[in-house]
């Protein structure tokens, strides 16, 4: 029986792939979607996979026709309500850096992160939607409750608390528990919530997504990982321009260049970018000392412009 048993919970599990994968395209981070937007390229772990990573590259290239270069597992979300079939799915996620190619299959396309989560562009201040349409839903959800009210205003920088841009799960979640989202409306609608703007994506792959965003805010503090996202040459604007999109906030200028500089992460190409305004000029990555600014981080300031 205890055999039998063992075989049951085995039939009833199964293991997905997801992927986050992430370009900055004209300034914009973008997401690779398939399902014309509406889900990130997963699919099983097969017994032909030599490992997880190569399952998930296999996916995303049999969806999408994108390769992937850098990857990183991201999380494990095993969540019992996290299928719409009675099977119990563990999905192992893992993001990926890239530089946005043409895609074909399974309705593949790049779409911007911020058309999923609009609150969390803050390039240039704080979104009117924050003001105009959450903070007042978050205020009737939280009614007279103090741990609510609280919560809601140091996760969205409410009431002169600061904007932490790492915190993209905590506020889909938070919206997910207030019921002002369509992936709670789909399992247990919230009576008289109103669902906010961003779109909706399958399952909880907009969950993962935050998670993907998040993760990459942090990381790019510590880790030179944005050059993973530039070409063979670029502008120190451009390479600015890039570290912004990701972190949805607007960095010092002068700052940036003389911390870039000071830590030597790019070297002077000796050309011009000549197209339209001033020159500027061409430098590249420094990759000798990846493992270097692996140790002792990039000390990247993420402050306000």
């Amino acid at each position: 029986m205890a055999v039998e048993r063992g075989s049951s919970v085995a039939e009833s599990l199964s293991t997905e792939l997801i992927a986050v994968v992430v370009a900055v395209t004209a300034g914009e981070p973008r997401v690779l979607t398939i399902r014309n937007g509406a889900a990130l390229p997963s699919g099983s772990f097969e017994s032909g996979h030599r490992s997880l990573q190569a399952g998930l590259r296999s996916w995303v290239e049999r969806q999408t026709h994108q390769p992937l270069g850098y990857v990183e597992q991201l999380y494990t979300f095993a969540d019992s309500d996290r299928a719409d079939s009675g099977r119990r799915v563990i999905s192992v996620s893992y993001l990926g850096l890239a530089r946005e190619g043409p895609v074909a299959g399974a309705d593949a396309g790049w779409h911007g992160w911020y058309r999923y989560f609009p609150w969390e562009d803050h390039r240039g201040g704080a979104p009117d939607m924050i003001g105009r349409e959450i903070a007042p839903a978050l205020a009737r959800w939280a009614g007279h409750d103090p741990a609510r009210r609280s919560r809601a205003a140091i996760t969205f920088g409410l009431q002169d608390q600061g904007w932490n841009e790492e915190w993209v799960l905590q506020r889909y979640e938070l919206l997910y528990e207030a019921g002002l989202v369509p992936e709670r409306a789909r399992r247990d609608p919230v009576q008289g919530a109103v669902m906010l703007a961003g779109e909706a994506m399958a399952l909880d792959h907009r969950r993962i997504l935050a998670t993907g965003i998040a993760r990459l805010r942090a990381k790019i503090k510590y880790r030179p990982v944005f050059f993973e996202l530039m070409p063979e040459v670029f502008t120190l604007g451009q390479l600015q321009q890039t570290v912004e999109a990701l972190a949805g906030r607007g960095l010092h200028t002068q700052n940036f260049r003389r911390l870039i500089e000071a830590q030597r992460l790019v070297e002077d190409t000796g050309q011009m970018q000549t197209t339209g305004g001033r020159p500027a000029r061409l430098v590249r990555y420094r990759g000798e000392i990846q493992s270097e600014r692996a140790i002792v981080g990039t000390k990247l300031p993420l402050a306000r412009s």
